[in-house]
């Protein structure tokens, strides 16, 4: 059973970066289409925030991320990487990693078949 445990949280100030890590284990990620990842902040549904695809060649991003954020991968290491730059009190939530078995809907939340537990950033003004 695979495990995808997020890594590289906490609290930053406006304009700072942050590095996200999520590891994966039981199962190799690039058998997966898609790595993305998602946030949640307290009282909003989680979001979609970007995506990466099995051979990294595709990526995908929120459009309030876009340009900030970047989406990485190595499968050697069995790891995905979201490195944030300009982060802004906005950016503050809950980010979780997610794996998905389809080639499709890689912005639906609800079409990623597995989950990290979730890491917190937050960001100060």
């Amino acid at each position: 059973q695979v495990q995808l445990v997020e890594s590289g949280g906490g609290l930053v100030q406006a304009g700072g970066s942050l590095r996200l890590s999520c590891a994966a284990s039981g199962r190799s990620l690039s058998s997966y289409y898609f790595m993305g990842w998602f946030r949640q902040a307290p009282g909003k549904e989680r979001e979609f925030v970007a995506t990466i695809s099995r051979s990294g060649g595709s990526t995908y991003y929120a459009d309030s991320v876009k340009g900030r954020f970047t989406i990485s991968r190595d499968n050697a290491k069995n790891t995905v990487y979201l490195q944030m730059n300009s982060l802004k009190p906005e950016d503050t939530a809950v980010y979780y990693c997610a794996a998905s078995n389809r080639a499709f809907g890689f912005r639906n939340a609800g079409l990623y078949d597995d989950w990290g537990q979730g890491t917190q950033v937050t960001v100060s003004s």
